[in-house]
């Protein structure tokens, strides 16, 4: 199931998330095409979802929220202690029951931070949207590249190419270079 936070100004939704996107980029960000900003159908994303859950081979209903950065933000902070917004953040239910049917989680995307990791890796909206479900689902599957020796990445990785999706977050982050030390002078002082 998708559900879209009454909070997101989806009327001009490009032309508002491009403006955000735009605002909180370090540099001239690259700009999208309308096209490409194009937030896709709830029922185009449930399709996505009925196939990546099963290609993850995740029972139970899984509800995505398209949300905010601030609305991100809050939950971050309220469930793992960290005041900052994130792309996606997963909520798994721990076997919960309703009516007859398994519910296997809950995850929470942010469009504002989905559209800027669009245009810095030069693909859609929808292509982004989709590479952080497939994200999210592993780890209502129980997986976490946090703590495992790379069994999340690898899934990660064949189920992209399972469902023609571009690099994930896993490599993204391991791409990027590591922050410097401090320098020499700042380190005085300061035992190791």
């Amino acid at each position: 199931m998708i559900l879209i936070d009454p909070e997101l100004n989806l009327a001009p939704t490009a032309v508002a998330l491009n403006l955000v996107s735009a605002k909180r980029s370090a540099g001239p960000a690259p700009i999208l095409s309308a096209k490409a900003r194009h937030l896709p159908s709830s029922r185009t994303l449930a399709r996505f979802l009925t196939e990546a859950q099963t290609a993850v081979r995740l029972r139970g209903q899984v509800t995505v929220l398209l949300t905010t950065d601030a609305a991100m933000r809050a939950l971050n902070r309220r469930f793992r202690g960290k005041n900052k917004p994130t792309d996606v953040l997963s909520f798994p239910s721990d076997h919960l029951i309703r009516g007859t049917e398994k519910i296997a989680g809950d995850l929470a995307i942010s469009l504002e931070t989905a559209l800027r990791q669009a245009a810095a890796q030069g693909h859609t909206l929808a292509v982004e949207i989709k590479v952080l479900m497939l994200h999210g689902l592993l780890h209502l599957a129980g997986y976490d590249h946090e703590t495992d020796s790379g069994q999340m990445q690898r899934r990660e990785r064949d189920l992209r190419a399972r469902l023609r999706l571009p690099s994930g977050l896993i490599e993204r982050a391991s791409a990027r270079p590591s922050p410097r030390p401090p320098a020499r002078s700042a380190m005085r002082g300061r035992r190791p």
